[in-house]
């Protein structure tokens, strides 16, 4: 999620404000949670729609932002391979996602190759590794991940699945949230996000496990220890993400990938935490529950 949602600095005063209009922000979240879950529950191809569009988005966001630092980040790549990723993960299962993913990284080196080098008639030529590095990092990044999603929404009881997991995600952030703006005064990594503090990150992992030990029993006929470990789990990795893309916005010297969101930002202000704990419940969740 965004960088302000699971802390506040450490001051001698306790913390007053998030930093955003938090009234926008709840009312977009709550939007945003009856969109998913009636996607999810009503037609699950719906969600596949919504979810391929908001990755759309946000990989077009990354792109935006790596050319606001003069690097010639493809855009059409990451879109086609997008609609090729989710919905084929979604079809076809993960063969097809790694078949999409791989020829969506050649149509990024195809991109390089066959375009105009970057230089723009400057003097000094404009490496290509940069360019396709970055390409790589977004396709991996945005669709790649998402695309584990689509795996958990094929299962048989796939809208449970992804269900628990946007669940998750969202006790991490809410619980991180609560317990940092009241009692947060450690910052756990100031030159990265001085609004996480460990005290924050403390509550994210208590609600994210009480959150996991109800809904997998629930859910998905699981064992509350499991749930409790899932949501630790969770916790850890969706804190790491939010953590990567602060370093990320730190290094592009941006506050926010974009300006769609109001109260949060852009699309990836909302994925961030989510993207990479994709792989990692569906992994789980094939030990935890099965297949």
């Amino acid at each position: 999620m965004t960088s302000d949602v699971t802390g506040h600095p450490a001051t001698t005063d306790p913390p007053r404000r998030a930093g955003r209009n938090l009234p926008a922000a709840v009312g977009i979240g709550l939007g945003l949670g009856a969109a998913v879950v009636a996607s999810l529950f009503i037609r699950p191809e719906a969600f596949v729609v919504f979810a391929t569009v908001a990755v759309l988005y946000g990989s077009v966001e990354v792109v935006r932002a790596f050319r606001s630092r003069h690097l010639r980040v493809p855009v059409l790549p990451p879109v086609v391979g997008t609609l090729a990723m989710l919905p084929g993960a979604y079809l076809g299962g993960g063969e097809t996602l790694l078949v999409a993913y791989v020829l969506t990284v050649f149509a990024v080196l195809a991109h390089r190759l066959l375009g105009d080098g970057g230089d723009h008639g400057s003097p000094v030529p404009v490496p290509a590794v940069r360019d396709v590095a970055g390409g790589l990092f977004v396709v991996s990044y945005v669709p790649l991940l998402a695309g584990f999603a689509m795996l958990m929404l094929a299962a048989s009881d796939g809208p449970w699945r992804v269900l628990v997991f946007v669940l998750l995600v969202v006790a991490s952030d809410v619980g991180g949230y609560a317990t940092g703006v009241l009692w947060g005064r450690h910052p756990m990594a100031p030159s990265v996000s001085p609004k996480k503090s460990w005290e924050g990150t403390a509550g994210s992992l208590v609600v994210g496990a009480v959150t996991g030990a109800i809904a997998l029993p629930l859910a998905l006929d699981g064992s509350w220890w499991g749930g409790a470990l899932l949501g630790l789990v969770t916790v850890v990795v969706a804190v790491l993400g939010d953590l990567s893309e602060s370093m990320l916005k730190r290094d592009l010297g941006i506050k926010d990938m974009g300006t769609l969101l109001p109260g949060h930002g852009g699309v990836m202000d909302r994925l961030d935490s989510l993207l990479p704990a994709a792989p990692v419940v569906h992994l789980l969740l094939l030990v935890l529950v099965g297949s």
